[in-house]
């Protein structure tokens, strides 16, 4: 791990001043933040098998443009975490410039998630499991009922396909599957579930697949 840390330090910075080269301050990302950003994304890694995953962290997994944005948002996080705003704010935007998505860095993403081309896809304030995945422009979100401000919820084993939206007071649960454009706000959905259309038309059917095999590889859930 330590011996990325140098190539890691230097990509971060050379991005981050292309983008803010008048105010942004080296200094601000330590070695220590950048270590428990990369342990976060190693952690991640090592639970999604596939072609483009290694179990090992390398250098190519910085140039993957989907596991890149994951790790922007570790580090975003973790400098969050350590009540280094401008920063996080910096890194924050570096994710979204690169990638167009938006993944803010107060939002608590799961220990475990997957992002497959993402772009347009805007993952927000909620309540996330692991083994969660999302596809390009897919949105979560909130609602407001009666002055009240409403979060989804979700399950281990999550996927949502292109263009589909998770929004309001949604309690969802394990191994559910959104299909593409699907589209649902205020509405809870049972474990082992495929939603499609779009509210208040839309449908829960059956899941036969199992998202945490199918998605990340794994033989069994953990």
């Amino acid at each position: 791990m330590t011996t990325l840390l140098p190539f890691v330090s230097a990509l971060i910075h050379r991005q981050t001043d292309s983008l803010f080269p008048l105010e942004y301050n080296q200094n601000l990302i330590e070695s220590a933040d950048l270590l428990i950003a990369m342990e976060y994304f190693a952690s991640c890694l090592t639970h999604i098998s596939g072609k483009y995953y290694a179990q090992h962290l390398n250098q190519n997994d910085f140039y993957h443009s989907d596991k890149y944005a994951v790790f922007l948002y570790y580090l975003a996080h973790t400098l969050y975490s350590h009540n280094k705003i401008d920063c996080a704010t910096q890194i924050y935007c570096l994710n979204k410039a690169l990638h167009s998505v938006d993944m803010f860095y107060e939002v608590k993403l799961p220990k475990i998630f997957m992002l497959t081309h993402p772009v347009g896809s805007v993952l927000g304030r909620a309540e996330y499991s692991d083994y969660f995945c999302a596809y390009h422009n897919c949105g979560v979100g909130s609602s407001k009922k009666n002055g009240i401000t409403h979060y989804p919820s979700f399950g281990q084993g999550i996927l949502m396909y292109g263009g589909s939206r998770v929004i309001g007071q949604c309690k969802i649960g394990d191994n559910v599957i959104f299909g593409a454009n699907a589209f649902i706000i205020d509405t809870d959905v049972p474990s082992n579930s495929v939603v499609v259309g779009s509210y208040p038309n839309h449908r829960i059917l059956p899941n036969s697949h199992n998202v945490i095999k199918d998605i990340f590889g794994l033989d069994s859930n953990p």
